[in-house]
C-alpha cells in the first residue's frame, strides 16, 4: 500500500538523452558522469525512452536547443525546461489560421464554417 506509485513509475521508465544520438540509432543513457570524456558533452535533455521514440525530428530538435539556451546549474542545480513548447491561443478563443476570402462580397472570414452564416447576411 505505497502511496508513491507515481515515483515508482519513474524510475522503472527508461530514460534517454535525446540530445544526443547513438550511430546505429536510439539515443544515449541519460545523464553525464564527471570523467574526462563527459566533461566536455553538453548538458542532456532527459526524456524516457517512450516519449523520445513518439518525438519528431523538429520536436526533438526544439526542445534541445531550448535546454541548452538556458543556464545550467544555476544554484547548483540543473534547470529544466518543458519538453513540449506550449501552442500559442488565439485573442478571442477562435480559429488559428489564415484568414480566407469566403468570396462575399471582399468579406475576409477567419473560420471557413462562417462562410454559410455570412452567406445569410449578404
Amino acid at each position: 500500500m505505497s502511496g508513491h506509485k507515481g515515483l515508482d513509475k519513474w524510475f522503472k521508465q527508461d530514460w534517454v538523452d535525446i540530445g544526443s544520438k547513438k550511430k546505429g540509432g536510439g539515443f544515449a543513457k541519460c545523464g553525464r558522469s564527471k570523467q574526462k570524456k563527459d566533461a566536455k558533452r553538453k548538458y542532456p535533455k532527459c526524456v524516457p525512452r517512450a516519449k523520445a521514440n513518439r518525438m519528431t525530428e523538429s520536436q526533438i530538435k526544439s526542445a534541445v536547443s531550448r535546454k541548452r539556451s538556458k543556464a545550467q546549474g544555476v544554484g547548483g542545480k540543473p534547470t529544466n525546461v518543458a519538453t513540449f513548447k506550449k501552442r500559442k491561443k488565439a485573442a478571442m478563443g477562435g480559429y488559428v489560421g489564415k484568414m480566407i476570402d469566403a468570396d462575399l462580397g471582399g468579406v475576409k472570414v477567419s473560420n471557413p464554417s462562417y462562410k454559410k452564416y455570412y452567406e445569410g447576411m449578404i
